[in-house]
């Protein structure tokens, strides 16, 4: 299993640089090409719309011909958008690149998440999802702070280029990866969606994905936008973001640990308890200091409450498991889209502070409902079957 968390993490790592390296990016972008804050944040939103919209598609292509070798040519797709992002002198042409880069980005981590589901036992599910989002993490850290700062001291196109690197080299090293030895080649997508639908408790996995979405990754997109609006570059701007990053790499390793000790309910509650408090300290001021505070708090909110929803995705339905995680990875990311398009014409007339109290709000049923709801679920019989055939 060494080499394939490896392989996963480094997938994770790349397919998250690619995606939070624009957030810090945005002001120097709309300089540069010399258009309205807006036309950049709608670009970014439209990444985040393409990668939420085109998971179920993966998850049937990935059916069909194989996790490896969709994910590997996904990547190969990927590395070309985001190379032709850099070359792009308009917000239009921007917007197209962006999108079928993250159209084609979003084929890693729910694969990922369905490798491991199908891999590892369920009661080591959650602290090997966690080691997975170690590679998120890393790749949010760099991304935020390294584009940051190439988009100060040298170009913002410079970032891009980066990315697609490592997605080719990704691609040529994908081949390692051992297969997970399970085929869904005869299950059809009706079939599975039948049974999402009548899945009352996978229903609400994905109503809460929808809200993390717009509450944890829509926060973040802007948090760099509204740090550099009070004056400080896009090096520190990014730098503050970066401290996310670090932030879910300790956290996630705490909720490896803790996943075993605590109630179903407390990693959850916590998780949005922190995310609420960044939240509304950013909502009064968004001046460096507290940037860094809700960031870390962010980063808790994301490695204890999202984390946990990410394991839920892989139990609640086994017998259609990557139908449940493709679906939970478009709602995810389809809530991150609709917040960013939602905030941007507050951002682009510097009202960030309404945008974060809004988040702030939100946050409360989100984390209610997440505790409430994992407290009182049970894994449906299949999942126990199938563990205990396995082992």
């Amino acid at each position: 299993m060494t080499t394939a968390r490896r392989l996963l993490q480094a997938t994770a790592l790349v397919s998250t640089l690619d995606r939070f390296a624009m957030p810090p990016m945005l002001i120097a972008i709309a300089r540069d090409l010399d258009v309205p804050l807006t036309q950049v944040v709608q670009a970014a939103s439209l990444y985040f719309l393409a990668y939420g919209l085109m998971q179920p598609v993966w998850g049937v292509v990935s059916d069909r011909f194989g996790l490896i070798g969709t994910i590997r040519a996904a990547l190969l797709v990927a590395a070309v958008a985001t190379g032709a992002s850099a070359l792009v002198g308009g917000a239009v042409a921007l917007a197209a690149a962006r999108g079928l880069a993250g159209a084609c980005f979003s084929a890693a981590i729910p694969a990922g998440l369905v490798y491991l589901g199908d891999t590892v036992p369920a009661p080591d599910r959650q602290r090997e999802i966690t080691n997975f989002m170690s590679g998120s993490a890393v790749g949010t850290a760099l991304g935020a702070a390294g584009a940051g700062v190439l988009a100060q001291a040298v170009s913002w196109r410079l970032a891009f280029l980066v990315t697609s690197a490592a997605a080719l080299v990704l691609v040529i090293v994908l081949r390692r990866l051992p297969p997970p030895g399970v085929s869904r080649r005869e299950q059809r997508l009706a079939t599975a969606l039948g049974r999402v639908r009548r899945s009352r408790a996978t229903w609400l996995v994905l109503v809460l994905a929808f809200g993390d979405g717009a509450v944890l990754l829509g926060v973040l997109t802007l948090l760099p936008a509204a740090v550099e609006a009070t004056g400080v570059g896009a090096a520190l701007a990014g730098a503050v973001t970066g401290v996310y990053g670090v932030a879910v790499l300790i956290f996630a390793r705490l909720a490896g640990a803790l996943s075993r000790r605590t109630g179903r309910w407390q990693l959850p509650a916590a998780g949005a308890g922190g995310a609420l408090a960044g939240c509304a300290l950013v909502a009064v001021t968004q001046v460096p200091a507290a940037a860094v505070v809700t960031a870390f708090l962010l980063g808790m909110g994301w490695a204890w409450l999202h984390s946990t929803m990410q394991t839920w995705a892989t139990e609640v339905l086994p017998s259609a498991r990557a139908t449940v995680v493709s679906l939970f990875a478009a709602a995810l990311f389809l809530g991150s889209a609709i917040a960013a398009l939602l905030a941007a014409g507050p951002a682009e007339q510097g009202r960030f502070g309404a945008v974060f109290a809004v988040a702030a709000v939100l946050t409360v049923p989100l984390g209610v409902t997440a505790a409430v709801g994992r407290a009182r679920w049970r894994a449906p019989a299949d999942e126990t079957e199938s563990r205990t055939s396995e082992c």
